[in-house]
Parts: C-alpha cells; sequence; structure tokens
C-alpha cells in the first residue's frame, strides 16, 4: 500500500514515514500544500496523511481540490487545533478521519487500517492462497503450516499480489504500490523480490504459485 504523507514538520514527517515503512508501506513525504496537490494528483495512492497548516496551501485548500477533481483517495486530516469548528472544516472539506497532534503512533496506525478497509482493501486478517497465508494483522506468512520469514518488501509484493488472486499484475502496479515516488522504474528490483519470495515459500512450488505471463507481469493463483 502507498501513503503520501504532506506536513511542513520534517522531523514528524520522518518519524510517520519510517514507522509506516516498518509496518511495510510505501511512504512519499512533501512538505508544502503545492507539493502535496502535485504528488497526490499526479501518482497513485492508497491513503493521504494531510497537515492543515501549511505553507503555500493549507491542508483544507488541497483536500478540497482533490475532491473538486474527483480524487476519492481517503484523507487523513492532521492538527494541533482541537475544536469542533477545526473538525467540521475538515471533514467538510472532504476529509474522511481526522487526528489530533500530538497523537500515538498506534493510533495513527489504527486509523490507516481502518481508512484503508473503508477505501476497499479487504477487512479480511487472513488471505490465502492454497497452501500460502498470510495474516494482515502479525504479518505472519505461512506455506502449508510452516512459517515463511520476509523482508519488508517482500511481505508488501507478497500481500499486493494475494489481495489480488488470480489477476496479472504488471510490474508498473507493483512498483507503484509497493515503491515510493522515487524508485528507478528501469531496475529489475520487482524480478528480483519475485524471485526470492519464491524461494522463500518453496524451492520447487513457488513458481507454480506466483506465475510469470510473459509480457504481462505476474498471478498468484493455487492452479
Amino acid at each position: 500500500m502507498r501513503i503520501l504523507v504532506v506536513d511542513d514538520d520534517p522531523k514528524l514527517c520522518d518519524v510517520m514515514k519510517r514507522g509506516l515503512e516498518e509496518e511495510a508501506y510505501a511512504v512519499d513525504c512533501v512538505f508544502d500544500g503545492d507539493d502535496g496537490s502535485y504528488y497526490a494528483e499526479n501518482s497513485p495512492y492508497d491513503l493521504i496523511i494531510l497537515d492543515i497548516m501549511m505553507p503555500k496551501k493549507n491542508g483544507l485548500e488541497v483536500c478540497r481540490g482533490l475532491r473538486i477533481k474527483k480524487i476519492r483517495t481517503p484523507v487523513l486530516m492532521l492538527t494541533a487545533k482541537d475544536t469542533v469548528d477545526d473538525r467540521v472544516a475538515g471533514l467538510d472539506t472532504g476529509a474522511d478521519d481526522y487526528l489530533v497532534k500530538p497523537f500515538a503512533f498506534n493510533e495513527l496506525l489504527a486509523r490507516v487500517r481502518a481508512l484503508l478497509r473503508r477505501g476497499g482493501v479487504s477487512e479480511m486478517p487472513l488471505l490465502k492462497v492454497g497452501g500460502l497465508t498470510l495474516n494482515t494483522v502479525t504479518r505472519e506468512v505461512t506455506w502449508k503450516q510452516t512459517g515463511v520469514d520476509l523482508t519488508t518488501k517482500e511481505y508488501a509484493i507478497l500481500e499486493y499480489l494475494m489481495r489480488n488472486p488470480n489477476s496479472v499484475i504488471s510490474r508498473t502496479m507493483i512498483e507503484e504500490h509497493v515503491w515510493n515516488y522515487d524508485f528507478d522504474s528501469m531496475s529489475n528490483l520487482v524480478d528480483v523480490y519475485i524471485r526470492r519470495l519464491r524461494q522463500k515459500i518453496h524451492p520447487e512450488e513457488g513458481k507454480n504459485i506466483i506465475q510469470t505471463i510473459r509480457g504481462a507481469g505476474y498471478r498468484i493463483s493455487a492452479a
């Protein structure tokens, strides 16, 4: 899942980015409203975390502009203000949720998960494809009841494939959901990670689970 963080506090952005990446999210950070609008309008995101008080354009203006352009990406609004009027103003511009600074990171994660579910991501905590099981809460992966130890990126790719079973997923789609804006699309990292995943799932059966669709991408299937 790919998240855009828009906040003019570099330290807070760094904390959120590192914490979210540890949870296998791909994260882009920008520090003013103009950049926030540009990134949100020109790249596919699953969620936007948006501060209200920012230079050039505030978060309310950014959110309102996105909704006018029919961009329905879920928005979690951040603010240091805690009055009812402030919360109402944020929600009325099209924000989906509201979190007051300072906040506990665990609460931020819980709200992120809730908004992603509301935005269409499966609410099922267990994803299963044949003998492969992935627990989205504990991030445990098993193959025929044997644990599979994955890196953060390996887990993120596998989760994305398992949320779309039997569907052909292109390399570009994987790149856009698992890496941030700076990813070099000319690299072969996707292929490298797919090979690693297959080997870790099972040296022989891994290719039968994660199938290469020549000229199109990859598909995860029990068949």
